[in-house]
């Protein structure tokens, strides 16, 4: 399947909808055989949560606590390399931010590992998506549109110096509710980032939801005493 590939574009651009993803199932068929796992995603703790992701091996915890996701109460947790190699912000991190419920709301696995190797293609990739939502998200499975499929790259800290992790995003729209999720596959084929419920604000031309996740936006807030 050929999906559209946006790569410095207008961010107007970018918020139209390009593909619609039919699954090659019912909606009602995915919403019955996801109801178990809906339960359980609803019901875990912020532990539990962690124990299904990614975490890169050696890393600890080193932050947690309450914050605020578009007026909504959540819970941001973050994990650092056990050995202190690229360690505080901007810098090699495993964060996740939960809801109440124990609600994954999303992570970053920004891990240097991930610097090198070859991408995953555009199918692959929103195969690999489709399989992680379908674990911890199945609700946006049920009506949802694919906006793009491109390389992205998130930058971390790296021994002094700027380093740019790629990943391969897949930005899609709950077309429920009109906000925005994706999820980013790494060289190793794993979910790096994961990512729902954005509101943006169109009038500003960007996201109006906090950005937990982004050491960048969380240096800001705290330069500013706001986090």
């Amino acid at each position: 399947m050929i999906y559209p590939r946006l790569v410095g574009m207008a961010a107007s651009a970018l918020l139209q909808i390009t593909l619609l993803h039919v699954p090659p199932v019912s909606a009602e068929t995915m919403a019955e055989t996801s109801t178990a796992q809906l339960s359980s995603a609803t019901t875990a703790s912020p532990q539990g949560v962690l124990a299904a992701l990614p975490v890169p091996a050696g890393y600890a915890n080193v932050e947690q606590g309450p914050v605020e996701v578009d007026g909504e109460s959540a819970l941001l947790i973050r994990m650092e390399r056990a050995d202190g190699r690229n360690g505080g912000l901007g810098g090699e991190h495993f964060s996740a931010v939960t809801a109440p419920s124990g609600k994954l709301k999303g992570f970053v696995r920004m891990d240097l590992a991930l610097r090198d190797g070859a991408l995953p293609s555009q199918d692959e990739a929103h195969d690999i998506a489709m399989h992680f939502l379908s674990v911890h998200a199945a609700d946006l499975l049920l009506r949802h549109a694919v906006s793009f499929i491109a390389p992205h790259d998130e930058t971390i800290r790296a021994n002094g110096e700027s380093t740019a992790l790629t990943g391969m995003k897949v930005k899609m729209r709950n077309l429920a509710d009109g906000r925005w999720f994706w999820v980013i596959v790494g060289a190793d084929r794993e979910v790096m980032v994961f990512e729902r419920d954005i509101v943006w604000a169109n009038l500003k031309g960007r996201r109006q939801t906090e950005k937990w996740l982004h050491d960048s936006w969380l240096a800001e807030q705290r330069k500013a005493g706001g986090a």
